[in-house]
């Protein structure tokens, strides 16, 4: 009985181990957003941490609603695009653990 637990433990420990790995990976991963042709810029880790943001000038004189509308839509493809990123690497991860490397 000891023996399982023992076991169980130890792949929870491995896990943990795994992930906190992959997260020390994806925070080096960074993709960058452009919206608008180029007049927004948005970095953005694989652990959806925004590292910058880069407005131009032209936009920067744009109505208050659609200058807020415009970044509202480039964050939120920035978003999307670091999801991929992490869930990619999440999913090696569980590949890795499941018997027979089934996923």
């Amino acid at each position: 009985m000891f023996g399982k637990l023992g076991d169980m433990m130890g792949k929870l420990k491995e896990a943990k181990q795994k992930m906190d790995e992959t997260k020390a990976k994806l925070e080096t991963i960074e993709t960058n957003v452009e919206s608008l042709n180029g007049e927004i810029k948005i970095k953005i880790n694989g652990n959806r941490v925004i590292k910058s943001i880069e407005l131009s000038e032209r936009i920067k004189n744009l109505p208050k609603n659609e200058l807020e509308a415009t970044l509202t839509d480039a964050l939120n493809k920035a978003i999307s695009e670091a999801n991929e990123i992490n869930e990619g690497e999440m999913k090696k991860i569980a590949m890795g653990m499941l018997p027979g490397g089934l996923f």
